[in-house]
């Protein structure tokens, strides 16, 4: 995903429908997506701005199915094109954003 397409959003406006669509598709490898969904839970830490889309894909990690995977996908094009974005912490130091 190094030279993938970077996206503007972190999510598409009708993530919450996921388990509408989620019966007729096939499911993923599940030990990939958890690592992948535990990773973006850890990153949510600096990066408040994926919150609600690591929390909402975080609620299919028991049948993670083919659109969730392309879901989290999307996030981790999201996060290539904002690298520069985060909050730093310094001990001692001003809270800058």
């Amino acid at each position: 995903m190094m030279d993938c397409k970077s996206m503007t959003t972190p999510m598409r406006t009708n993530l919450k429908k996921l388990s509408d669509y989620a019966l007729d598709l096939d499911l993923v490898y599940p030990t990939m997506y958890r690592s992948l969904i535990r990773s973006l839970i850890y990153l949510v830490n600096t990066r408040s701005n994926i919150l609600f889309v690591v929390n909402t894909l975080s609620e299919y990690m028991v049948e993670p199915r083919q659109i969730h995977w392309v879901a989290t996908k999307h996030v981790l094009r999201y996060l290539h094109g904002t690298v520069g974005y985060g909050l730093r912490y310094v001990l001692g130091g001003e809270v800058k954003l």
